[in-house]
């Protein structure tokens, strides 16, 4: 099962040609996924004020089929894969109606806020991402 997220194209995510900069998918999907972890009840800054831990992106892998446009109401989605010990891997889509627009893969790893290093990530939230 995917979380679904809408997102509203504005100017400021398109070129001079009224098509998605490429790099805004990147955006669309950070959002979401926030929005994602939010309803499963992780708050990332309440994680790092209670835990000192907190969520670094590690890896991006994205693939695109069509573009969006100025305007365009998005579905992006997010879609877990069974967490590691000190990271996750999310695939995410960004759609138009029925038609895939983006596709991508993200490794998100779980660091210590005050140096950055590797951690576990906490069972909370591996019970609520699971969920």
């Amino acid at each position: 099962m995917s979380f679904r997220w809408p997102v509203r194209v504005y100017w400021e995510d398109t070129d001079a040609g009224g098509i998605v900069f490429y790099a805004n998918y990147l955006k669309f999907f950070e959002r979401a996924r926030t929005e994602w972890l939010r309803a499963a009840g992780v708050e990332q800054h309440q994680l790092r004020e209670d835990t000192g831990l907190m969520f670094v992106v590690a890896a991006t892998s994205l693939r695109y089929a069509a573009p969006a446009r100025l305007d365009d109401l998005l579905t992006i989605t997010v879609e877990p894969e069974p967490a590691g010990r000190a990271s996750l891997v999310v695939r995410q889509r960004a759609l138009r109606g029925d038609t895939l627009l983006a596709e991508g893969e993200i490794r998100i790893g779980c660091v210590r806020a005050e140096d950055l290093k590797p951690q576990r990530l906490p069972d909370a939230v591996i019970s609520a991402i699971a969920s």
